[in-house]
């Protein structure tokens, strides 16, 4: 067994639009003796950034004459194939030295070792394991910071180190295929991805500070987690995720549609950093009823509040004006006491249904009776519950669909009966809804009916 230690600088964080400028690679055998040592400028071909000059040392001059990586690549391969690939943070220095090799028509594909992963388990306890803070605390000399050759020499020796302290054999298990050391970020203990259960639920991934910056949904947890670091992406994102997820925390959910509503509400709520889907602020509007001074009932669209109740709620608003106008036309009601503006509504139909609210020329109490028709209808939107299987044998998963809308869920015992909504909601968590939910559900409650509980009879004042 052989290593193949290295190192890289680079013209940016991430492989998919960034360049090799250097690069130095030692190969060790398995006690750690320097077998071969290779180091070369590379020509990126596109500028260097100012501040990785600055950083590295490196400027665009330096690389002018430097060859291209095709002109070393073959040499590169042959120093890595068949042999372990090695570096600090190894997944970042793969993915680059992986991807330039692919553009040149070799395909890299190596067994890896991180050395801050590995530090982290036989060097525990240290403030920092980056590399210049860890050689710091070990006594190691490190010269010629942030250039390949320096970095390397600094990464063979902590290696050198790891090798002698690896007494019972980390190393060797951690290139089992069964092993996850390989393809965690290099900051995940592993024990937060043995903890990772088999089952439905979501997943938090969190920074150095605790912040959860990925919230996922997956039918099962410890499979999505690994497919996460399984392939090594080249794009900004993944690149920079692997760089900030230090740990990996999980909630069980039940089930997939569970873990599905739960993911929602949790990046809504939490905005994490690296989620992209459903990261939309929603206002949500209704239809309100009020009496005016002249006790006539009057219909109205408007943004819901806090402490307000809306007889029915959308997430857009043109929607809600548009069920507000249906009500206007099927109960026969005024349009202007509905303050629906004439460009909205035909005012010769207005002439020909009003009859006479708005002049006072119908009494309030006929009005308000097909108001209330109308409001009859809105509460007619359908109620029901989706029951399924729960985290454990005694009890089932529960999710109440409210007059239209998502109102919560949670674990519910066998022994209660769910035939009416108010015995519900002492078990069930009130969520705030969106409209994917409330799609989603709709959606599941269409697709598998023998999950379904519907409710039929149902009072205004239940489940407020």
């Amino acid at each position: 067994m052989q290593y193949a230690i290295v190192d890289i600088e680079t013209t940016g964080s991430y492989a998919a639009a960034s360049g090799i400028t250097e690069i130095s690679i030692q190969v060790l055998d398995a006690e750690g003796t320097v077998l071969e040592r290779f180091e070369s400028l590379v020509n990126p071909v596109h500028s260097i950034p100012g501040y990785i000059q600055a950083l590295t040392g490196i400027s665009n001059e330096m690389v002018e004459d430097a060859p291209l990586f095709e002109g070393i690549a073959a040499q590169v391969y042959e120093l890595l194939h068949d042999r372990i690939f090695v570096a600090h943070s190894v997944n970042f220095d793969y993915s680059f030295v992986k991807s330039q090799l692919a553009a040149c028509g070799y395909e890299l594909v190596s067994n890896k070792l991180c050395t801050v992963r590995l530090s982290r388990k036989l060097l525990p306890g240290h403030a920092s394991y980056g590399l210049g803070r860890l050689c710091e605390a070990l006594g190691i000399r490190h010269y010629n910071k942030h250039r390949a050759g320096g970095d390397m020499d600094a990464t063979v020796a902590l290696f050198q180190l790891l090798l002698q302290k690896d007494t019972e054999g980390h190393i060797v298990k951690s290139l089992r295929k069964t092993s996850k050391e390989q393809v965690l970020p290099p900051n995940v203990p592993k024990s937060d991805f043995d903890q990772l259960p088999y089952t439905p639920g979501v997943y938090y991934f969190h920074d150095d500070k605790g912040k959860i910056v990925y919230v996922g949904k997956a039918k099962n947890i410890r499979y999505r987690v690994s497919s996460h670091f399984s392939n090594n992406s080249t794009s900004r994102q993944k690149q920079n995720f692997m760089r900030h997820v230090y740990r990996i925390s999980f909630e069980e959910c039940g089930t997939e549609l569970m873990a599905a509503v739960k993911e929602s509400t949790e990046i809504r709520r939490l905005w994490p950093r690296f989620n992209a889907s459903q990261k939309r602020r929603e206002e949500l509007y209704g239809i309100i009823s009020y009496e005016d001074q002249n006790g006539y009932l009057r219909l109205c669209v408007d943004r819901m509040t806090r402490g307000r109740t809306l007889l029915s709620s959308y997430h857009q608003i043109e929607n809600a004006r548009a069920s507000l106008r249906q009500l206007v036309h099927d109960y026969a009601l005024c349009p202007r006491l509905c303050f629906i503006e004439a460009p909205l509504y035909d005012e010769a139909l207005h002439r020909q249904q009003c009859r006479g609210a708005c002049e006072k020329e119908e009494r309030p109490e006929d009005y308000n009776g097909r108001v209330l028709e109308a409001i009859r209808h809105l509460n007619e939107q359908p109620s029901f519950a989706i029951v399924d299987s729960g985290i454990h044998q005694d009890e089932r998963s529960c999710i109440l669909v409210w007059k239209g809308s998502f109102y919560g869920m949670g674990f519910i015992s066998d022994t209660i009966p769910i035939e009416q909504p108010d015995q519900l909601r002492e078990s069930i968590t009130p969520y705030k809804e969106n409209s994917t939910i409330t799609n989603m559900l709709f959606a599941y409650a269409k697709r598998y009916p023998s999950k379904i509980i519907r409710f039929e009879s149902l009072n205004l004042t239940e489940c407020q």
